[in-house]
């Protein structure tokens, strides 16, 4: 006779194993993305608990930039996900993503680049590489902080004139160029020095200082102009 598969619930495991207790008493940022997006989904589907339904997410999305750029119909054509499901994983990634977005606590001053890589840490730890720009006004604080672009996963490919369309848009005096390296290592590459160039020199022609082009790895960062590279 053939033994029926066994699938624990999340109330069968250990309280000190479920999502939701652990993120109560260690806190968010102890719990692995797949216990995160578990707390969101509440409950999985007769043959996997709500852990298991996170991991295969992540798997078929591979990762969550995967998921937040999933539509509502590719969510929905999940199994174990519903429109309420789906709808409430889209809500979730948007918000996180508005946050990284949003800026910065009101009137925050950039004095070095060091108070970029504090305004822009989460960057370390995305798995794609994102340039944004830091916006700044006459006493350099920051107006807005805007993504420009989004590339693959080793790079992302610079078209100068989208950076300071947003300058011109925010009437910017100055700004700040920051980008990550997903390999964790903040070394400045050949075109990373090539496209710094490239953007002073279309700053100086439009009157838009370019302060910095700051590249965040993981726990590091490298300023160029402190380094010299890409600026003369």
């Amino acid at each position: 006779m053939a033994t029926a598969e066994y699938h624990p619930t999340i109330k069968d495991l250990p309280a000190e194993e479920r999502p939701r207790e652990r993120l109560l008493s260690l806190g968010p940022g102890q719990l692995g993305n797949q216990e995160l997006l578990a707390i969101l989904l509440r409950t999985g589907t007769a043959s996997e608990n709500a852990v298991a339904l996170a991991q295969r997410l992540l798997a078929t999305f591979q990762g969550l930039e995967g998921l937040a750029r999933a539509s509502p119909v590719e969510l929905c054509a999940q199994r174990g996900l519903g429109e309420a499901k789906s709808a409430q994983l889209l809500a979730a990634l948007e918000l996180g993503r508005r946050m990284a977005q949003a800026g910065t606590p009101e009137r925050a001053q950039v004095r070095s680049p060091a108070d970029v890589a504090g305004l822009l840490a989460e960057m370390g730890q995305l798995e794609q590489e994102h340039l944004r720009v830091v916006l700044l006004n006459a006493r350099n604080q920051v107006v807005s902080i805007r993504e420009v672009y989004k590339g693959a996963a080793d790079r992302a490919t610079v078209r100068v004139a989208e950076i300071f369309r947003e300058a011109v848009r925010y009437n910017a005096v100055a700004l700040v160029v920051a980008h990550n390296h997903p390999s964790g290592d903040p070394s400045p590459s050949p075109d990373d020095i090539r496209v710094t160039e490239e953007i002073v020199e279309a700053g100086k022609l439009l009157s838009v200082d370019v302060l910095d082009h700051v590249v965040i790895g993981r726990g590091r960062w490298v300023s160029l102009r402190e380094r010299r590279l890409g600026f003369k």
